[in-house]
Order: C-alpha cells, then structure tokens, then sequence
C-alpha cells in the first residue's frame, strides 16, 4: 500500500509530493499535464512587504525563512536551477512615504526584510524614482515551469509519477484506505487548484478563483533587481515579466486587450526604459475568501485530505504549509487554524443536511 496519491502537479502538489517522500513516504502524484494551469504561467513572485499600505506578509518571519531553504533543497535534489533570490525595489510616490519609511526600516517588525531606504534616486536611468524608495531582501522569484519540469522528473526516476487525467467517480474509499484504478494508498490528497471545486468531495469549500495576466517585454538593458510599483517588471534569463492583473468575473483562460491596456499603462508610468511586447500570458488561481490556503482533512472522509488555495502567494506558502501538512498526517500535529478546512466545515454541514 502506497502512502499518498495526489492528484495534481502543480505548484502544490510539487511541493507537497518533494515534502513527503523526503520523509520516507512512498506515493503516487496524477496529472494530466496542461501548459495553461496557474502555475506553469505565474510569474512565481516572493515578497516580505506587499499592497498599496506596504504591509508585511502574513506570516512572513516562518514563510521566508523557510522557502528558499526549500527550494535550494529542491535544486539540489533534481539539478535543476529555478531559484533567484533577488532584491525588490518599490520607488516612494511622495516625501511623506519616504518618511514613513525611514522610521519604519529601524523597527524591528520590517528589519530582517529591509536591505535599504534610499532618500534619493537608486536606479534613475531605468525607472521614475525621484523620491528614492526602498530595497526588500529576503525576495526574488521561483520559475515554476522549471521547478515543476524538475520535480517531475525527479518523480518519474522513482517511478511516482503518472500523466492522466483524474476521474473522481473511479475513487473509492476502502474503510482507512482509498483506491484508484490500481493504486490503494492511505492518503488521496487533493492538490488541482480549481478542479476540486468541481468535484464533489470538497466543492463545498468556497473557492474564489481569480484571474490572472502577464506580458512579457524584452527591455533595451538588463535589469537588476525587481522593480514593483503598480505593477512588478521581473527579469528573468529569457525577458521580463510584467504583471499582474486580478479579475474575479472574467474565468477564461484566453489573453485579453482590456489586461494588456492595463499593464502596459502602469509600466508607462514607472519604466524610463525602452522595452518590446513580445508576449501575454493568463492563469486561473485557485484564490479563497480569506487569502488563506485550504488544508487538512475531509469532515467524513478521514482517507481524504487537500491541499490546495494558494492563491497569488503560493510561492511563499506553499513548502511552509506543505512541512505543516506532513506534520499533521505523519506526527498528528495540528494544523494552523488559520489555514485548516475545519473552518469551512460548517458549509459542508450545509451541504449534507
């Protein structure tokens, strides 16, 4: 008996399958690999202080320290390169901003994310920052086609990893155990993104799926940090990446004008630099009400658990959560009540009464 099947290879599901078997699980990961899932298309962004107000993430002192120990992890284990620490620049818009800052880079609740305050012009020849800005650390971007190519080979060399595309009605719960097809295994954890709100066992949890779009600019000269004002222009080894929009009515997955209008104006208004469109990408992210991620275990179905809702931070959550998930299934450690289903579970409630 295998001791997890998940289903799904994203971002989630990569992180939770690396999390598990290297703590001496054995298991299966299904996918039906697509170019279009959330994952394959995010710009795969981390950052400390984040939002209009320039406030710290939550969670922020567990998350950072621990994502890029993981990845670097993840590096070493596949021998591919996804990882890029890179520092964040956020130009200040006022005087009265850069004030606020500067007080605020001495407390000790922003130090260990602050690299710089700068009360002048940092990088001038590239963007409009007249009033200086400050300069994040412990950020940069994680390429997730990358990772996620990576993490499938390292799955398919110990042959745990199947491409095909997952048929809830062919799962069957077997007392403490679960069976799919020819796999029987203690654990079904489902880690789709917003296919599990199509199905039954947690489409009661209430997703609020948002999407996503991102151009792509080839600039006239690299760029070395990340710059983040409106929008974020990220440079990775192939172009930069410019995003992102967030549009919980429109749900398909094609590109659309009213997104690239957007972006394009907010990067007219902070880039100096001369740069060429060659490209737009969209996404669905399986985002939830609370911004918080969905984790834990089915209310009736003790065999069956998720791990899914990362939502626009998934980067940053997901080895946190995933380390946090192990402990639950492996130790019976509790889950951060924060991000456990139990807090929906009154909707299923709803749903069987």
């Amino acid at each position: 008996m295998l001791d997890f099947i998940i289903v799904g290879q994203g971002l989630a599901g990569s992180v939770l399958a690396f999390t598990l078997i290297r703590r001496g699980c054995k298991g299966i990961v299904l996918d039906h690999a697509k170019g279009n899932g959330a994952s394959q298309v995010a710009a795969g962004l981390y950052n400390p202080v984040t939002g209009r107000k320039m406030v710290k993430t939550w969670k922020a002192d567990h998350l950072f320290p621990f994502l890029e120990n993981f990845y670097a992890q993840a590096e070493k284990e596949t021998g591919y390169s996804f990882l890029y620490p890179q520092p964040i620049y956020r130009p200040f818009q006022d005087v009265e901003e850069q004030n606020d800052w500067m007080g605020k880079s001495s407390n000790n609740h922003f130090a260990p994310f602050v690299h710089h305050v700068a009360k002048e012009s940092m990088f001038g020849e590239d963007i409009h920052d007249p009033y200086g800005g400050i300069l994040l650390k412990q950020s940069g971007f994680v390429d997730l086609p990358v990772f996620i190519q990576g993490i499938r080979h390292w799955l398919q060399a110990m042959n745990s990893y199947r491409e095909t595309l997952f048929d809830p009605q062919q799962l069957q719960i077997e007392g403490e155990a679960v069976r799919y097809q020819e796999w029987k295994a203690r654990k079904v954890i489902f880690c789709d993104g917003t296919a599990s709100a199509r199905h039954h066992f947690f489409g009661w949890l209430p997703f609020r799926p948002v999407k996503g779009e991102l151009l792509y600019i080839a600039l006239e000269k690299p760029i070395e940090v990340i710059y983040n004002r409106g929008v974020f222009v990220l440079p990775t080894p192939q172009f930069c990446k410019v995003g992102a929009t967030y549009d919980h009515h429109d749900l398909s997955q094609e590109i659309t004008a009213k997104a690239r209008t957007y972006l394009l104006e907010k990067l007219n208004i902070l880039l100096k630099s001369k740069f060429e469109l060659v490209g737009q990408v969209a996404g669905i992210r399986p985002a939830t009400p609370d911004r918080r991620p969905f984790v834990g275990i089915h209310p009736a179905y003790k065999p069956m658990g998720i791990f899914n809702g990362l939502g626009t931070k998934g980067v940053s959550l997901a080895p946190y959560f995933a380390s946090q998930l192990a402990d639950h299934l492996l130790q019976g450690k509790a889950l951060d009540e924060e991000v456990n289903i139990s807090r929906y579970f009154q909707l299923y409630n709803r749903v069987i009464a």
